[in-house]
């Protein structure tokens, strides 16, 4: 569990001094973010994660809850730095609205994502309004009962189709995930009769996004809500460009039955970088996390020889999607080699 405290909780701390104080500490929070953790994939070898058993691991779940509970404030801090209240210089907002941007869409979300999958009460409440805070509450009902059911099918709107380069995808799987997260909750209602809540998850996440918002511009005015909206965009749209990595160009085969093959390992895109992955709480091990979705993450495992995996980091590659032709040129081999090899194996 070592490197996932030491990965994830440096940012804290520089964050919140760089949001605050401005200055070396905003330049600092930049590089770690978007720098320095790349250079340490490389100096650090070895596992991110404990492999074998999935058991209890409480120091992960500390971790989980402690992340959670550090995003409200260091939201604050990045509204009120980037909307010019704590008076630090120019340069110090650009920073700090790259960092905290980045912090938000690979350590909160990764982390929201990990709570709203466990079974206690607090944890996928506390996961649930992190998603709310960054404008993006509809995910907590369309990850597990869309997304995890149809992924890698036409039916999980957080799937990209065959060449559908990423500015396509992103609003396309953000209304297509709110609409569809919708219609789930609102099928399990009818299931429940009586026995459903009265106050509809729905009215909860719009409800505190609109809160948000007015807390922002309590806050700071019109310049925080701005500064408001585009860190919450900034970071939901690196949860939609992990959406996008980890599913392209794999697709579960649909039986004579009308329903997809069961989720295996081939579903999804891996990276099997250590430092990388230790700051997304392993999220860069996806196939396991869908084969296997309870598994706590410091369990996750990776076997690079049936699980597909990505040239470079998850971060890098999210990167390298924002190109539509040099990712295409980059992917769609792997992807033709992968598909090659299946058809194979299917006709042997």
């Amino acid at each position: 569990m070592a490197w996932f405290w030491i990965a994830t909780t440096i940012p804290v701390v520089l964050l919140a001094l760089g949001g605050l104080l401005g200055g070396l500490w905003a330049v600092a929070a930049l590089v770690y973010m978007s720098g320095l953790i790349h250079v340490m994939d490389r100096l650090v070898q070895g596992a991110a994660a404990k492999t074998g058993d999935d058991g209890e691991f409480p120091s992960g779940m500390r971790l989980s809850l402690v992340l959670g509970l550090a995003h409200f404030p260091l939201l604050v801090i990045a509204v009120l730095a980037v909307a010019g209240v704590t008076g630090i210089s120019l340069g110090a907002k650009v920073c700090c609205f790259l960092a905290f941007g980045l912090f938000f869409g690979q350590v909160s979300n990764a982390n929201a994502h990990e709570l709203i999958h466990k079974s206690a009460r607090f944890p996928r409440k506390l996961g649930m309004w992190v998603y709310i805070s960054l404008l993006f509450g509809h995910h907590t009902s369309a990850h597990p009962k869309v997304h995890h059911i149809w992924v890698a099918t036409d039916k999980d709107p957080n799937s990209p189709r065959d060449g559908e380069h990423f500015y396509r995808f992103w609003p396309r799987a953000w209304i297509g995930s709110f609409k569809a997260g919708w219609q789930a909750e609102n099928t399990m209602r009818k299931r429940a009769g009586s026995r459903k809540s009265l106050l509809h998850p729905y009215v909860i996440y719009v409800g505190g996004a609109v809160l948000c918002l007015a807390v922002a511009a309590r806050l700071a005015g019109v310049s925080g809500m701005l500064a408001y909206l585009a860190l919450a965009s900034y970071g939901s749209m690196q949860l939609l460009l992990s959406d996008y990595v980890q599913h392209y160009g794999l697709h579960r085969q649909i039986r004579e039955n009308g329903k997809p093959e069961p989720v295996g390992p081939e579903h999804s895109w891996n990276a099997p970088q250590l430092y990388t992955s230790a700051l997304m709480l392993n999220a860069p091990r996806h196939s396991d996390h869908h084969m296997v979705p309870t598994r706590d993450y410091p369990a996750l495992q990776l076997d690079k020889a049936t699980m597909p995996t990505l040239p470079q980091s998850l971060p890098l590659m999210a990167i390298l999607a924002l190109w539509p032709r040099q990712w295409r040129r980059v992917m769609n081999p792997r992807v033709e080699k992968l598909r090659a090899a299946k058809l194979r194996a299917s006709q042997q």
